[in-house]
């Protein structure tokens, strides 16, 4: 027994020894995540407002599964098959939230919150979509194979819409006309007859009109013919009419409120744009495979044009776009550029736009149009005469930079828009200098500033009772993230969330609840329950994190904030080593996307990375992360501040920032290295090849190394096109400036990258092979993509990056 009870010791203090991270190292912390604890994630509400349901692995199993909580009982528990079956989708509301429509594997069904019944409405082969409730909510409306459809809620009665076809022959005529035929089959071949004397040749038709004039049986049945047609063209059915779309993509089709209006839009393809391959060389076939990927930026775009059915007058017209103020606007770059300036100019030409909407008011009275222009420099809130199809102003946010900004986007986004009442229509504007709400009146013009100040909002949207907004917002800090609550009509923004740190906030349906997903700079993710009540204690449902985790101090990095040489505060995470290294070595990390945030206190996306600073503050390194030039949160200015020139001011902020290390923190300005992915990639290349002096050394993961080669929508808002603004393109690239390596460079790339092609790291390396540079190396992942998956691939290229600072700024 005492042998027994001894080696039950030894297991514990086994268990309990595994369980404490006494080190931090490459191979653990590029492990695979679970090893850390699986946070809560897909949290989403039942209809009737009583359960929480989210996606966990609180027991380190192969996957995560469905738990739920009660409003009632906040232990967690598994959500059995039967249950997960019976719950509704994301669908849309009736204006009491009694009944819900969604779609699920295409169909269509609608929730009943009372009975907690789920009723099928379309269940068929055929794949239906888009439910939505009919303004006096009687009726569904929904999309089945390119065309809308009716139900009527009381009798079920299934009614078509429109008749959209592809091929100019209609369906419904096509069937019509078959029903015609048959129906004249059998008596006594009259119709057939009456044909063949239609389409005959002349002795045909002689023998015809010689039979009618002798036989009076002809001559009555051909009167009965005639009767009978008369008869069924009176009880026919009017045909729907046919519209035809040809090979255009159809989409936005909605009815509006009084029944009379159909909007639709037809987006076509742009002709002879070439799209990049992707080899995979590591496939399951033995094979090279290649993997259709995107076409590049300045290749032909697909353009798009919206229409309107007027059902009442049976004719199609197309929304009118010439009439926008400043459709003919160029911008302001091609300056630099006056043969293009003056071939624009005579050419006189309306920029290609796209018309988001329209987004009808509850009687139909009114529709606003959300216009954005195609070269993303405008974006126009229009109020749309649907009876003409013309457009009046109510907003314009133009921007010689690119449109932009949370609840703003652009392109084929309508951003945070809707109707407060039946006269007062919300978007958000960069109007300001920072994205706000705005409401305006779209029967005398008149708008109203809802929010200000130097912070944002987002995730904008309407109570049930549309008397207040509900929103994000970053008041306090550009990195604390709380959720609030707000008057339609204006006032005080009112703090719902209490917790420092990011405050991820899903709503119940009754507005009773918070559902809130939170989580603190050196703590992950987990789920919180809060009732709807400014001040009210948020409750811990899920601990997540595992005894390895927590057996490690990890960093609450300092949230610091310096000058850059234009005056601007720039903000940044510092972690800083209990004992520094002698050589008092730096490294600055740069955060991806470009607009994208990482300088806050919520745990960041690039865990990964915060695990990777902790482990070089804990060998001597001083690890700066910062918010540069162009990131998110900070407003229109800073989002701006790359455009024609990325490396530049987004560059000097790094530059900067080191400046400030060695200012305050006594690092050695000749011992600072860099490292990140995709545009943090990009920077290392810059900052490499244009100050060489400042940066020794540097780790380029998954870069953009020329940008005439990324995608369109991305690169076309910050430098325009290649072939319309060359200077913007040889500035911001790193192939052209590769000649000022000095320092050693490594760079890791995945060969199947359908973000940043492999071929963008290729054309890099031979540029260098050309300019006789030796002092870089590449590393190739054959089966990662822009973001790893595998551990393996994790490891190895940190432990890459890890060397090379050991190796170069000690």
């Amino acid at each position: 027994m005492k042998k027994v009870f001894t080696l039950y010791l030894i297991l514990c203090a086994g268990s309990l020894y595994a369980q404490k991270l006494e080190k931090l190292t490459v191979e653990k912390i590029m492990s695979d995540p679970k090893w850390m604890g699986t946070s809560p994630e897909n949290i989403r509400w039942s209809d009737d407002s009583k359960k929480v349901y989210f996606k966990w692995n609180p027991e380190n199993a192969d996957r995560s599964v469905m738990y739920a909580i009660t409003t009632g009982n906040y232990t967690p528990q598994k959500v059995s098959l039967n249950e997960r079956k019976a719950l509704s989708g994301n669908g849309v509301w009736n204006k009491r939230h009694t009944i819900k429509l969604f779609e699920r594997n295409g169909d269509i069904f609608l929730s009943d919150v009372k009975s907690g019944m789920i009723k099928p409405l379309a269940t068929t082969v055929d794949r239906e979509s888009n439910p939505a409730f009919s303004a006096n909510e009687t009726q569904v409306l929904f999309m089945r194979n390119d065309n809308l459809y009716s139900i009527k809620l009381n009798t079920g009665e299934l009614n078509q819409l429109t008749n959209f076809t592809r091929t100019g022959v209609a369906a419904s005529n096509a069937s019509a006309v078959g029903s015609g035929t048959r129906s004249g089959a059998g008596r006594m071949g009259g119709g057939n007859q009456q044909n063949s004397a239609a389409t005959g040749n002349a002795q045909e038709r002689w023998l015809r009109n010689e039979q009618t004039e002798l036989f009076e049986v002809i001559r009555e049945k051909e009167k009965d013919d005639r009767l009978d047609a008369i008869e069924r063209k009176t009880m026919q059915t009017k045909a729907l009419k046919a519209i035809t779309i040809g090979d255009q993509s159809l989409s936005f089709v909605q009815l509006s409120p009084d029944n009379r209006y159909i909007t639709y839009r037809l987006i076509k393809l742009a002709d002879g744009a070439k799209i990049t391959q992707v080899p995979s060389y590591v496939t399951a076939s033995g094979f090279t495979e290649d993997i259709p990927n995107r076409t590049k930026v300045g290749s032909p775009q697909p353009t798009s044009q919206s229409f309107i059915f007027d059902r009442q007058r049976d004719t199609v017209y197309a929304i009118s776009t010439k009439e926008i103020p400043g459709i003919k606007d160029l911008p302001d770059y091609v300056k630099d550029y006056p043969k293009q300036l003056e071939e624009r100019t005579k050419q006189n030409e309306d920029r290609k736009v796209v018309v988001q909407g329209p987004i009808w008011n509850g009687n139909g009275k009114y529709a606003v149009a959300i216009v954005t222009s195609q070269d993303n420099k405008d974006r126009w809130v229009m109020k749309l005469d649907p009876a003409t199809g013309q457009l009046s102003l109510l907003d314009r946010q133009r921007d010689e930079a690119w449109i932009g900004g949370p609840g703003i986007n652009g392109g084929f986004s309508s951003g945070s828009t809707g109707w407060v009442d039946d006269t007062h229509f919300f978007f958000q504007s960069e109007a300001s200098g920072y994205s706000h709400i705005y409401v305006v009146d779209v029967t005398t013009g008149a708008k109203k500033q809802l929010t200000s100040g130097k912070w944002e909002v987002s995730d904008l949207h309407l109570s049930n009772d549309n008397k207040y907004f509900y929103f994000t917002g970053n008041m306090e800090h550009p990195g604390i993230a709380h959720y609030y609550r707000l008057l339609v009509t204006g006032g005080a923004p009112v703090r719902l969330t209490g917790m420092k740190g990011g405050n991820e906030v899903t709503l119940s349906p009754d507005e009773k609840w918070l559902a809130i997903h939170y989580s603190y700079a050196n703590k992950p993710w987990e789920l919180y329950l809060q009732s709807n009540k400014p001040g009210a204690k948020a409750v811990k449902i899920t601990r997540s994190t595992s005894a390895e985790f927590n057996s490690y101090a990890w960093r609450d990095p300092e949230m610091v904030a310096f000058k850059n040489r234009y005056g601007s505060d720039v903000y940044a995470r510092v972690y800083t080593p209990k004992v520094p290294n002698p050589a008092k070595p730096a490294v600055v990390f740069v955060h991806g996307a470009g607009y994208l945030q990482n300088v806050h206190y919520w745990w960041s996306s690039y865990f990964r990375e915060y695990m990777f600073n902790n482990l070089l503050a804990d060998n001597g390194y001083t690890v700066i992360d910062i918010d540069y030039t162009g990131s998110a949160g900070y407003g229109r200015n800073w989002r701006t501040g790359i455009y024609r020139h990325m490396g530049g001011k987004d560059l000097d902020d790094q530059v900067d920032g080191i400046k400030y290390l060695v200012e305050k923190y006594g690092v050695n300005p000749k011992h600072v290295g860099m490292y990140g992915g995709s545009y943090g990639g990009f920077m290392t290349l810059m900052a490499l090849f244009t100050q060489p002096n400042v940066f020794a050394t540097g780790a380029a993961l998954r870069s953009v190394t020329d940008w005439a080669h990324y995608n369109h929508g991305y690169t076309s808002n910050i430098l325009n096109e290649p072939f319309n603004d060359e200077k913007a393109y040889k500035q911001s690239s790193p192939i052209y400036f590769a000649n000022g390596l000095k320092g050693k460079l490594l760079m890791c790339h995945g060969m199947v990258d359908v973000n940043v092609n492999y071929q963008d790291i290729i054309r890099l390396s031979q540029k260098l092979i050309e300019l006789h540079k030796d002092n870089w190396e590449l590393a190739s992942y054959p089966v990662e993509d822009h973001g790893f998956v595998q551990p393996s691939s994790w490891t190895d290229e940190y432990k890459r990056i890890y060397k090379l600072f050991e190796e170069t700024l000690k």
